[in-house]
């Protein structure tokens, strides 16, 4: 039993009126210690329940935060002459919406907008359909790379998958946790801010509840991350919603040292850039696997309509464009051209050559190509 860790869980969980916040640095202590397994297994489900009786803070966030890049993987910044984004989305998937951001990523790499994803398994407690097998149904295996070999791909095609299993044995250690006491942990408010690259990023986080947003924005204030974008999107992803007005932040850094990150409140309204209607189930997953392809290929459809306007506002955002039209406009310009299916071709050739050649060893908290 660990007496530090005891003594952090007892300031979290001693009830409404005992209770306190931990500071950053004891926030990045108790991420340390269930990271490392210093603390018990009976320590660690504790920690996880009464932190999220309790909610987190966004100095608690922060320093977690720090933690997870101390002791995760990450990425070697590539040459590029636009931030990394990093596209942040639960861990847990999908279960009721098909999700748009695997195509999203494959429009922004084909525009030179390099992109980062990161996530695991099917996961507890909603066991939903996670990222990675839909890339797999795209001809896409990103679990079966080392670190090293996804920093080859990204600097190659601008597109890369960090892994939990494969790539962060330490966070996916904790993933049983989450079954045995059957909720969501802050763990997974932490994942959709974490960023696995090391370079310059452009973060893009997905929510569900407004005052996780309010969490985000405080743990990156005292991280000095300044460009990023909110979503309260599609099952607490990135992706925008159909049915509904898109809440969208979106920071970017001070023009001088002297002023403060200039924050834009978005309320995107899909009717004033003719793309209401309804969200694309997620009836099956090859049904998806075979919306996506068709897309990649230019076929018109529901998805496609959904990928242009999610496509179109990730474009702005990036800078690749002056407004959200013209955005959409060049998003249809790349699908209908070839584009997009063309950087998956060359995703495809890369992940192929991955099979050549020895794999290196890679050490947690430093970059791939050190």
């Amino acid at each position: 039993m660990s007496l530090a860790f005891r003594e952090l869980l007892r300031k979290i969980g001693s009830g409404t009126h005992t209770g306190q916040h931990l500071t950053r640095e004891e926030a990045a202590a108790a991420a340390r210690m269930m990271l490392l397994q210093e603390a018990t297994p009976a320590q660690i489900g504790a920690f996880l329940i009464a932190h999220r009786i309790k909610r987190p803070t966004g100095e608690e966030m922060a320093g977690m935060l720090d933690s997870w890049e101390l002791l995760g993987p990450r990425l070697a910044a590539i040459a590029s002459d636009r931030p990394v984004v990093v596209l942040g989305s639960p861990y847990d998937g999908r279960s009721r919406t098909a999700p748009i951001s695997p195509i999203t990523a494959l429009v922004l790499a084909a525009s030179h907008c390099p992109v980062v994803m990161h996530g695991g398994r099917r996961m507890p407690t909603k066991e939903g359909e996670p990222l990675v097998d839909f890339w797999q149904g795209l001809g896409i295996d990103w679990t079966s790379l080392a670190l090293n070999q996804v920093q080859q791909v990204l600097a190659q095609v601008g597109l890369g998958f960090v892994y939990l299993p494969q790539h962060f044995p330490l966070a996916e250690a904790l993933v049983p946790y989450r079954e045995q006491i059957g909720k969501r942990p802050p763990l997974a408010t932490l994942e959709l801010i974490w960023s696995p690259y090391a370079g310059e990023t452009h973060l893009v986080c997905g929510f569900v509840h407004p005052p996780t947003e309010g969490i985000m924005r405080e743990a990156f204030a005292l991280r000095g991350t300044c460009r990023f974008t909110t979503v309260k999107g599609l099952e607490g992803s990135c992706d925008l919603p159909r049915e509904r007005t898109a809440i969208c932040g979106l920071s970017q850094p001070a023009p001088s040292p002297d002023l403060e990150p200039r924050f834009q409140r978005l309320n995107l309204a899909p009717r004033s850039f003719g793309f209401e209607g309804k969200n694309v189930p997620l009836e099956t997953f090859a049904g998806v696997v075979a919306m996506m392809e068709s897309t990649l290929q230019g076929q018109p459809s529901e998805y496609f309509r959904s990928t242009l306007w999610n496509s179109g506002f990730y474009l702005w955002c990036c800078g690749s464009c002056a407004d959200i039209s013209s955005g959409i406009a060049l998003a249809e310009t790349l699908l209908t051209q070839g584009k997009v299916w063309q950087k998956l071709q060359e995703l495809r050739q890369a992940m192929a050559l991955m099979g050549q050649g020895p794999v290196l060893d890679t050490t947690p908290g430093t970059p791939a190509a050190e």
